[in-house]
């Protein structure tokens, strides 16, 4: 299993480490003799990977050092494609650190200048492309595929963005105030969000329910290597949601969610359609795409999170979710992979759960938790409909008692949490 050249520093000390554990204890026929390896990279034994031992103490002293503004290590998250070694000294010198210095003192904290980075993306790029698009007689074909094309490519990194924001009441400086409450409002119908829909269900909904019984967007009751019930979930999602959501809110008495979720999800249909009305062309590809392939990813990915549940204890935050440590996830969607520690405490900083998890790292292997590597939320959907669980078994990193089991006893593993649980298991396993 190689370490992705691509990882963050963060999620190098935290791979490094866990490979260390596997080298550590003994393996039967098993992960060391099958050599598991990354797709199209040669195989190597597991306990092999690692030839520089560093004890755990010490990568969590390096972890908070990075997070640190006031240590010589500290390192903030500027750009997502970039760390500051890949860019030109002269560059980063004159142009990358005098921004990061101002950056700064913008967001809220130190460490998220990406965030600034990212607002001035798509301010500079998005936003006038639309209203280029959308002004009368400027419509072109190929400009509202790439403007379509490039949005979706953006739309998962922002989504996480507002992921901070909605969690965090805000992700700038309370003396940027004003950007900070308006931008969602400018930028969530460009990325195919409706306005303020997200934190209601997210945070007011998802994380109160915790993909329990009660969850509009649970997962337990589908068999979660099915297409077709993976078609359902996602339907159900698409056309019943701007519905279900303010009835949940309303039978249980939280009106005023209530009414504010399905004003938020009114409102924004009434705005696409008024733009639709004015000039279709435009409004299909700067608001309507977006809105349609935004909603299917979030569901392709919140699948992906909760497919894999214990069928002992599936109400164990460490049991319900898992742990990914990849390049999409974490480089480019700010540690969007760390999912059972955001669940966990769904208000930890997001730079701050490669630290937490190399901490509780004994919790998480006494409760039977879930670490992937180089695979993505979106490829681990499509696997397990695939129902490819010898390629999944090659992706996870073992830890606790999974170490020393073998691909076969892991695949095997697996399977047993995709399972849909009926009424009466939904009754006996969650109180």
């Amino acid at each position: 299993m190689d370490i992705h050249p691509e990882l963050t520093e963060l999620d190098r000390i935290v791979l490094t480490d866990l490979l260390q554990d596997v080298g550590q204890k003994p393996n039967t026929e098993s992960r060391s003799s099958e050599k598991v390896v990354a797709s199209g990279s040669p195989a190597k034994d597991a306990s092999n990977i690692v030839t520089d031992h560093v004890d755990t103490e010490d990568a969590i002293t390096r972890l908070k050092a990075l997070n640190t503004q006031k240590d010589s290590a500290f390192q903030p998250t500027i750009f997502t494609a970039w760390d500051s070694k890949d860019i030109s000294p002269a560059i980063n010198k004159h142009v990358v650190q005098p921004y990061s210095r101002f950056a700064q003192g913008v967001v809220r904290h130190p460490t998220d200048v990406v965030f600034l980075t990212h607002l001035l993306l798509y301010s500079s790029t998005i936003l006038p492309s639309a209203i280029y698009l959308l002004w009368p007689g400027h419509f072109s074909w190929t400009h509202g595929i790439l403007h379509t094309v490039f949005t979706m490519w953006c739309a998962g990194p922002f989504t996480l963005m507002l992921h901070n924001h909605i969690h965090n009441n805000g992700i700038l400086n309370s003396s940027w105030a004003w950007l900070d409450k308006t931008f969602p409002y400018v930028l969530e119908p460009l990325m195919g969000h409706t306005w303020d829909s997200y934190y209601y269900h997210h945070v007011k909904h998802h994380h109160v329910e915790g993909n329990g019984p009660g969850d509009l967007s649970s997962t337990i009751r589908y068999q979660r290597d099915d297409i077709g019930h993976f078609l359902h979930y996602v339907g159900r999602f698409m056309f019943l949601i701007w519905l279900e959501l303010p009835l949940y809110f309303i039978q249980r008495k939280k009106y005023n969610l209530g009414v504010r979720a399905f004003l938020s999800e009114i409102s924004s249909y009434a705005f696409m359609y008024g733009m639709w009305r004015w000039n279709p062309k435009a409004a299909t590809f700067v608001f309507l795409l977006p809105f349609f392939l935004l909603r299917i990813g979030l569901m392709v990915g919140n699948w992906g999170q909760h497919a894999l549940v214990d069928e002992l204890e599936p109400d164990s935050d460490y049991r319900s979710s898992i742990t990914l440590i990849d390049v999409p996830s974490n480089r480019y969607s700010f540690n969007d992979g760390y999912h059972t520690a955001h669940h966990l405490n769904p208000r930890r900083h997001w730079r701050e759960h490669p630290t937490h998890f190399l901490q509780s790292k004994t919790a998480y292997a006494g409760n039977g938790a879930l670490v992937f590597t180089n695979i993505d939320y979106i490829m681990l959907t499509i696997t397990l409909l695939r129902k490819d669980y010898m390629y999944l078994a090659d992706r996870l990193v073992p830890i606790g008692n999974q170490i020393g089991m073998s691909k076969v006893e892991i695949a095997n593993m697996l399977r047993t949490k995709t399972k849909a649980f009926t009424e009466a298991d939904i009754k006996k396993r969650f109180k």
